[in-house]
């Protein structure tokens, strides 16, 4: 749980300021929020 706890807000962090940099960004940044997300998620139950 540890990576879940520390990787989430960071990853929200940058993808905030890639969005804001480049709003054209947004679908790619969201889409790939979403797939660390919850690859983060499924992470633990692969062990």
């Amino acid at each position: 749980m540890r990576i879940h706890s520390a990787a989430l807000p960071l990853l929200a962090l940058v993808a905030g300021i890639l969005i804001l940099v480049r709003p054209k960004l947004l679908p790619f940044v969201v889409a790939l929020y979403l797939i660390i997300v919850g690859l983060i998620g499924l992470l633990p139950m692969l062990r």
